[in-house]
Parts: C-alpha cells; sequence; structure tokens
C-alpha cells in the first residue's frame, strides 16, 4: 500500500507539518507501506524537522529562487514563470488561502492528475479543495483536519463544499467530528477520530527541579505570547528565581519586546527564536505555557511538554487542552483569555514543589497510555486499509456521487448549512455516561445529542422566551430552598442575572444540583477554582467547589440543528462577596446601578413573562440610558409573481425597455419578508408594532388577526391616491410612511431584505433622549450632477444632496448601511412640509425617476443631524449580493458566526447567477438562520 501525503509547504516549521511527518514515519516502518510526501513549494534547502530527511519527500515548485519555477525539468523561461507567479490561482480561492497561484495549480494539475498512489492525504481544507478535482478515480482520498473546521473562518468553506467527495474525513477529536457530523449531515463522507501520537524514540525528561518556564508557539496574535507574558509578570515578583523561555518567531517579535522591556522584565523572560530540539529544551523546564485561541485542535507541543515529565497550563480553548491536560492531575486549565486566571495557575504550580512533581509524574505515564504511537499508528493503518480494500466497489462511486447532489441541493455550489458550536470542552467520560442515562430516561422523543451535549429539539422557542426560561429555571430552583437572590439589570440583552451573596454559594449550588437532578440543564462555570472551566451537567454543582459563578441554561435546538439555545441566553447566578464596608460587590461583570451595591436584600419586584422576580428599588426605576417610548417596524412589501399587480405595472409602464429601477429584481419576492420578521421577533422583542404597507397583497402565510400587526394599504396611505396609484416606485411609497395611522413617533423602516442577525435593544438604534442613530457608509456619493444613466438611488442620493445644500449650505459625501432605518415620524412630515414640492412630485413618480428623493434611506439621516435630532452610530453589518456566486460563501459565514446585528442579501441586476440557483441560496441560508416562526405566522394546522 502507496500512501502520499500532500502538504502546502513541507519545508516549514508548523504543528500541521511535525504531525504529518511524525504519522508519514511511523507508517513507513510497517511491512507493506510505502510513503511519500509531496509538498507543493520547497521553501528552505533543508527542511525544518529532521523527521522530514527520514522520507521521500517530493517538491512542485520551487521558491528558494526568483522567480519560481517547476522543480520538474521544464522549458519554462524566466518570463514565463515569472508571468505565472503573478497570477491568482484558479484551484484555490485567495479568500481560502493566498500562498498559491497559477503556476503552483499548473504543476500540482500535472502531479495530482496522474498520481500513482492508493491513498492521497490533504492536511489543509484548501488542498483538499484542489485533490479531489485533480486524482484519478481510484485514488482513495483522505484529509486530515488539523485544526478545529467550526473556528476556521474563510479557510474551513473549501471542507464544507468539498468533503462530499473524499472518502473519508478524519479529525482529532470527537467535537468537531461531532460538528462536521451535524453540519454535513448526509452530505458527509466516513468520519474518524484519530488523535495525533505522542512522539516516540528517546526523550530526555525533565528533572522536576527546574525554575523555567518553556513555551512554544509562533509570535503571531492567535497564538496570545502577550498573554504569557503578561501573566509573568504577575507573578514574577512573587518568584524571582523564574524564568520564562519562549522558542518560536513572527511578525509579532518587535512587539512583544517591547512588551517585555516595558515590565522590566529583559533578564527574566527570553524570546529566543526557533528550535529544532525542542525534546532537549522540554528536559530543562518545570512548567510549559499554551495560551493559543481557538483555532488549536490537538497541539502537538502539550504532547511534547506532558512526554518530557513538565506540567502544564493552558486556556482551555474549543479543542485540545481539555483532550490531552488531565486538571488538577499532570496540569491546569484556565478559562480562555483570562490573564488574571493564567497568572494564578502559574502562581499555584510556580509555588508548590510537591504538586508540581506529582503531576510531573503523572504527566508522563498519562500521555503515553493514551497517545501511543503504536495504538494511534494501527488505527490509522486500518483505517487506510479497509478504505484501499473496498475501493473498486460500485457503490463507492455511487455513494460519492449522490453525497455531491445533496451537497448542491442543500444551498448551491458555494454554501453549506452548518450547525452552531460551542467554546466549552466536551464533557469528560463519566460526565458523557450519566448524560446516555438522561437520554435513555426521556420518554419526550425531543432530547437529542447536539454539538456533543444533550439538547431538546424544538421549532417553536425564540430566544427571549429562552432567556425567560432559564431565569425562571434557577429562580424556581433557589427558591423552593429558600436561598435568597435578587434579579439585577445588566448590560447583557435579553440574559438575564440573579445575584446571591457570597456566603450563600454552598446552598444555592445545593439547591440547584437537587432541583436539575436527572434534567438536561448545563451550567458554564464562571471563574472555578477547584473544577476545571467549561460546561457541565446542573446536578454536578453541589460537588464543584468555589467558583465566582454559573450561566445556568437548558440547551434547546431545531430540528434543522442551525440553531441552538445555549450559554448566550443563560441565567448568570453570580456570588457576590462582602467589602469592608459591609457592601457587595460584582465577582465580574456589573450592574445598570454599577458593581458596587448596599445589599442583597430585595425590596422591590420586577415583571418577566409574567413572572415577579425579587429585585432593588434601583432596578425598578427609569435609568437615564432607558429607552422607555415605543418602537414600532414598518416594511413595504410587493409580490412579483401576483398576475394582477404584473398587468398594473406593464399597463402603466406602457411598454418599452425595462431598465435597472423597474426591472424584475427590484420587485421580486423570493419570501424574505417571511425571514424578516422571523429575524424581529427573535432579535427585537421589543418592537411594539409591524405595519405591513402593500398594494393591496398579502403573504398566504401571514396572520392578519395577529394584534401586533396591522396591514396597511397604498390606498389609507396617500394623500392624493388618485394622482399618485397605481405606483411602482419605492422612493414614492417610502415619501407617505408618516401618514400611516398610529404609527409611533420612533420606529424602524425594513426593506424585506434586511435582517437582524443577533439579539438587540431598542438603544441599537435609538437614544434614551429621542434621538435617532444612523449609520454611515464608506461608500460615497459622486460629487456630480445627475444624470439620466443614474440608477434611481444614486440620483435620489444626489437629489438629496442639492436639497440639503441649498437649505443648510452643508453637502453631504456619503451613503448609508442598508440596515433597517431609524425614524422619526415628526421628522418625515416636517420634510414633507418644508419641501411639499418636491415630496409631492416623489409621490407622484409612478417609477424610479431622477427627480426623485429618497426619505427614508438618506434625506430623513441628514436632515435630522442637521437639526439636531439625529446621530451617527455603529452598527455590525454586512451584505451579500447574492447574484454574484463569490458571495454565496460569507452566507456560510453569517450563518457559522451569527456576529452581524444586521445583514442584507441583495441582488445585482448583472449578476451571472441562475436565478433558481439564487432561490436556492437564499431559502436555504434563511431557513437555516431563522428555522423559528414568528408569532405574524399563521399557524399550520394540527
Amino acid at each position: 500500500m502507496k500512501i502520499t501525503y500532500l502538504l502546502g509547504w513541507g519545508d516549514e516549521m508548523g504543528g500541521t507539518e511535525l504531525a504529518t511527518y511524525t504519522q508519514a514515519r511511523h507508517l513507513a516502518e510497517r511491512p507493506g507501506v510505502e510513503v511519500e510526501v509531496l509538498s507543493v513549494f520547497r521553501t528552505r534547502a533543508e527542511p525544518f524537522f529532521p523527521e522530514a530527511r527520514e522520507l521521500t519527500v517530493r517538491h512542485l515548485v520551487d521558491r528558494t529562487v526568483t522567480p519560481e519555477r517547476p522543480v520538474r525539468a521544464s522549458a519554462l523561461d524566466e518570463a514565463a514563470c515569472r508571468a505565472l507567479a503573478a497570477l491568482p490561482s484558479e484551484l484555490i480561492k485567495p479568500a481560502w488561502e493566498d500562498a498559491f497561484d497559477r503556476l503552483s495549480d499548473i504543476e500540482m494539475t500535472a502531479a495530482l492528475g496522474t498520481l500513482d498512489t492508493d491513498v492521497l492525504v490533504t492536511t489543509t481544507p484548501a488542498l483538499l479543495a484542489a485533490a479531489v478535482a485533480l486524482v484519478p478515480a481510484r485514488v482513495v482520498t483522505v484529509h486530515q483536519e488539523h485544526r478545529p473546521t467550526q473556528r476556521r473562518g474563510p479557510s474551513g468553506e473549501p471542507l464544507l463544499v468539498h468533503a462530499p467527495r473524499l472518502d473519508a474525513l478524519v479529525t482529532l477529536t470527537d467535537r468537531t467530528r461531532d460538528w462536521l457530523a451535524e453540519s454535513l449531515g448526509a452530505t458527509a463522507p466516513e468520519l474518524a477520530v484519530v488523535p495525533n501520537a505522542v512522539p516516540d524514540g528517546y526523550r530526555p525528561r525533565a528533572d522536576g527541579e527546574s525554575r523555567v518556564i518553556v513555551m512554544a508557539a509562533r509570535l503571531t496574535g492567535e497564538k496570545r505570547v502577550d498573554h504569557a507574558i503578561r501573566a509573568f509578570a504577575q507573578v514574577a515578583e512573587a518568584h524571582p528565581e523564574w524564568t520564562l523561555r519562549i522558542f518560536g518567531d513572527g511578525h509579532r517579535e518587535r512587539h512583544l519586546r517591547r512588551l517585555v522591556d516595558g515590565f522590566g522584565l529583559h533578564d527574566r523572560v527570553e524570546l529566543l527564536g526557533p528550535c529544532r530540539d525542542m525534546a532537549a529544551e522540554w528536559a530543562k523546564a518545570g512548567l510549559s505555557l499554551m495560551t493559543a485561541g481557538h483555532n488549536e485542535a490537538f497541539p502537538l507541543v502539550l504532547l511534547e511538554a506532558l512526554a518530557a515529565g513538565v506540567p502544564v497550563v493552558a486556556y482551555d480553548v474549543l479543542t485540545g487542552p481539555a483532550e490531552i491536560v488531565r486538571h488538577r492531575v499532570d496540569g491546569l486549565l484556565v478559562p480562555p483569555g483570562e490573564v488574571r486566571e493564567l497568572a494564578l495557575a502559574m502562581d499555584e504550580l510556580m509555588g508548590d514543589d510537591a504538586r508540581r512533581r506529582r503531576y510531573a509524574e503523572a504527566a508522563r505515564e498519562g500521555v503515553y497510555a493514551r497517545f501511543s504511537p503504536a495504538d494511534v499508528t494501527a488505527r490509522w493503518e486500518e483505517l487506510y486499509e479497509r478504505l484501499v480494500a473496498g475501493r473498486d466497489r460500485p457503490e463507492r462511486l455511487r455513494g460519492r456521487a449522490d453525497r455531491v447532489a445533496l451537497g448542491v441541493a442543500s444551498g448551491g455550489c458555494g454554501f453549506r448549512p452548518t450547525a452552531p458550536h460551542t467554546f466549552d470542552a466536551a464533557a469528560a467520560a463519566d460526565e458523557h455516561a450519566r448524560e446516555g442515562e438522561i437520554l435513555a430516561a426521556d420518554t419526550t422523543g425531543r432530547l437529542i445529542r447536539s454539538v456533543g451535549r444533550l439538547a431538546e429539539r424544538r421549532d417553536d422557542v425564540l430566544a427571549p422566551d429562552m432567556a425567560d426560561q432559564n431565569l425562571r429555571l434557577a429562580a424556581e430552583a433557589l427558591e423552593a430552598q429558600e436561598v435568597p437572590y435578587a434579579l439585577v439589570r445588566t448590560s447583557g440583552g435579553t440574559a438575564h442575572t440573579l445575584a446571591v451573596a457570597a456566603d450563600d454559594r454552598d446552598r444555592a449550588l445545593k439547591a440547584l444540583a437537587g432541583a436539575l437532578h436527572g434534567q438536561p440543564v448545563y451550567a458554564e462555570l464562571v471563574h472555578p477554582r477547584d473544577a476545571a472551566p467549561g460546561t457541565v451537567l446542573a446536578e454536578r454543582l453541589d460537588s464543584i467547589g468555589e467558583l465566582a459563578g454559573l450561566k445556568l441554561f437548558r440547551p434547546v435546538t431545531t430540528t434543522t440543528l442551525s440553531l441552538r439555545h445555549g450559554a448566550g441566553l443563560a441565567c448568570t447566578v453570580a456570588f457576590w462577596p462582602r467589602t469592608d464596608t459591609g457592601a457587595f460587590h460584582a465577582p465580574f461583570g456589573a450592574t445598570l446601578a454599577g458593581a458596587e451595591l448596599p445589599s442583597l436584600t430585595p425590596t422591590a419586584t420586577l415583571r418577566v413573562a409574567g413572572r415577579d422576580y425579587p429585585t432593588l428599588d434601583v432596578f425598578t426605576e427609569l435609568l437615564v440610558k432607558d429607552v422607555d417610548f415605543p418602537v414600532d417596524a414598518v416594511y413595504t412589501w410587493v409580490d412579483d409573481s401576483d398576475p394582477e399587480w404584473r398587468a398594473r405595472r406593464d399597463a402603466t409602464r406602457g411598454g418599452g425597455d425595462t431598465s435597472a429601477d423597474d426591472g424584475a429584481v427590484r420587485f421580486r419576492n423570493r419570501d424574505e419578508l417571511r425571514f424578516s420578521l422571523r429575524s424581529l421577533a427573535m432579535y427585537a422583542p421589543w418592537i411594539r408594532h409591524v405595519y405591513l404597507v402593500t398594494a393591496g397583497q398579502v403573504p398566504s402565510w401571514l396572520d392578519r388577526d395577529h394584534p401586533g400587526l396591522t396591514v396597511v394599504d397604498h390606498r389609507d396611505l396617500f394623500a392624493d391616491p388618485g394622482a399618485c396609484l397605481p405606483t411602482f416606485n419605492s422612493h414614492a411609497i417610502e415619501s407617505q410612511l408618516h401618514r400611516i395611522e398610529g404609527l409611533s413617533e420612533h420606529f424602524l423602516y425594513f426593506n424585506d431584505d434586511m435582517f437582524l442577525g443577533r439579539p438587540t435593544a431598542a438603544d441599537t438604534f435609538f437614544l434614551s433622549n429621542g434621538l435617532a442613530r444612523f449609520f454611515w457608509s464608506s461608500a460615497s456619493v459622486p460629487a456630480l450632477p445627475v444624470s439620466d444613466a443614474d440608477e434611481g438611488y444614486l440620483a435620489a442620493a444626489k437629489n438629496n444632496r442639492e436639497l440639503l445644500r441649498a437649505e443648510f449650505g452643508r453637502t453631504t459625501t456619503h451613503s448609508f448601511f442598508h440596515v433597517p432605518y431609524a425614524l422619526r415620524r415628526s421628522v418625515l412630515t416636517e420634510i414633507a412640509e418644508r419641501f411639499p414640492e418636491r415630496t409631492a412630485a416623489t409621490a407622484r413618480s409612478r417609477f424610479r425617476s431622477t427627480g426623485d428623493l429618497a426619505l427614508v434611506s438618506s434625506l430623513h439621516q441628514h436632515y435630522a443631524y442637521l437639526t439636531g435630532r439625529a446621530v451617527p452610530g455603529g452598527i455590525s453589518y454586512d451584505f451579500v449580493d447574492i447574484g454574484d456566486r463569490a458571495d454565496h460563501a460569507r452566507l456560510g459565514r453569517l450563518l457559522q458566526n451569527r456576529d452581524r446585528t444586521a445583514f442584507c442579501i441583495g441582488e445585482s441586476p448583472d449578476g451571472g447567477v441562475a436565478d433558481e440557483e439564487m432561490a436556492l441560496a437564499i431559502r436555504s441560508f434563511l431557513t437555516a438562520y431563522f428555522p423559528v416562526r414568528s408569532p405574524y405566522e399563521v399557524r399550520p394546522a394540527g
């Protein structure tokens, strides 16, 4: 059996490269196994890792010369090589990996298209995308995922799109495998988990007496080496005999040296550059650190340190450390990013020689027992042999074709729905077993495992309701055992917080554990002192020890597996210690009344979801930043598939060519309104009333009887319907919105292609004093007069500019983000009264024209700003052009990260994507992002 490993740059120092060479070397020692490494680029005269010199390594493109050129014998001259190297890759998109070019495309095509091997193993998603398109059909393709895919971002997109073409996809941890299984669904190839192996051979062992902290990491921002330096600075004075040695290089070296000098630690913190013999350095260490961010999968440096008998202090990131380091057995895990907690953990081990020696003994024994080279290599060999044995079975290629087809059907060529992920570590073995017992005892049929934990599968829970349920869950448990608490207000948005005196912590933990025994309810621990950070079943809280607080939640996931209500909607229970003055101080965070309260004894109640909760007087008072006025929402909508509406439009237009302003793109209905309303219900529960402005049309799914919804016909909106209707001009319709009967002074205006992407508050759009916020874009309005060639939106922006210049002597330059517009009814009324002729002319324009004003998307914002009734603000926003296939991958990022407050899905009129593909991508994405029906939809029968 011949196995070929494909690397991008096999000469470089990196965890992926070391893991590949280690695995390849182990397999090469097996009888009947031939191994080679294929590196796309040669970047050094000699590879960094000595392990590479023991293997057959082939290179395709030589980058040790200028210009780069093929390694094979080639007749290409310098000019051709230089031209090819300057062209972007067509096999690998720059967003996935920007190191590839047209020359590497040609060499990969030549090498992989005729590859004579049994198994090709890819090591990055970008290489996977190229390989599955090029290798012969009989070659078994296996991808080894060396990072947590759920945190990869753009570099992980090719894996989700092209994984169906693989024979097997192997991850380092169960957590990543589970996420891929849920995200890929029926399109997934065989999924397996094989961890990295401990480097074998003779390795010198630390003696347990050293006072040196050793850290091996690239000096990049993601590795957060500055956290290690800052933490060491906090404990250095207490431990003058200790030093910190950091091995690695990177672009942040200069910054880190300045940081060291700033702390006056130049004689105690050493930045020593890359090291080819880390085994020798680990043998000199007394302690090791890992502070990398969430992109670590299964760090080899931790295996190396533990194999040398060096205890570890590590951030407990998504995957990796918790699978390797056993908390309070051979190291300590601390919450990611918490420098103070990192310093405390370091101080604990630096100051306790006996404990450090115990951890050192456990480290070496435990790591070899769990990750021995023999066992890991045997797992790889079994997988490869089994796949090769079945490669000629007809069902292999049939299954691949079906997976590819299902992948396209799920979202198109560039988008794949994905499952959400959490940042807490996977459950320990005993807890996993307990979860199995709870799952087996479930009689509802709704309990499942999702992202490694139990979750209730439901499609009827909105985010605000989930937060309220978690609050009730915590409060009822505390009340049952008469544990006093107070509901406090924080700036956390939807979720709730209970304050409990630290003296009552043990009683509270016991109450929660007892009340929630046997239930699929979890607690995310906040600053635990004894337990490892992360999440545990709530029933275990009575044995958790000291901690600052917890976040209690019942996980709920939708049947699409694309939306999960988890720790983000948890009820926080914080244990407040007393200060020297007898007051209480928040153990983390703060309330809207500050971080210190004179008492936690309730003096009032707050009503949440129909239930009263004890609180303090200050939290029932109207605070200076509170938005206490009503805010409504207004939508304008049209159904372009309606034959009657089409006939009216065509008759009004009277034939002739269709411009971009009255063509199909402007009116196309892809059911976006349904999902925009879902986003409103999910993320803006503070909206008082919704007004839907239509041309006599009502969606079949809309519940017209809902008390929070009013449909407004154009005939009831326009001041002069006879002169203005029918209209097919959004500028005209928007010029009349202030006439909606019953509309509040403050309201949000939505087009149906606008969506809220995460929880918001009213003060996202309005200040408590009534001022509206607006969000300037970087896009400018050209400093040119109106032209007949201008699209309607641009002509209107120019008209707005001239109007404001004449009225205020100020020139506008920029447009605004296409997000829900925060508007004031009185401002729109004032504009209409101050400029009656221009407003009336816009209202009478049946289609967009070069004479229009754009009242709600530009004029209101600038006018209100110049008259002191609006201020600029900031918002996290994204725009996706569904007509551009390159933008389809951004839908995946939006869904996976859910980190935008608002986004828009627009369509360029000259996009090259088929209408059917655009419709599929939009529908798949919106169904995945907003799977829960809004209250404005008719309930399905039964």
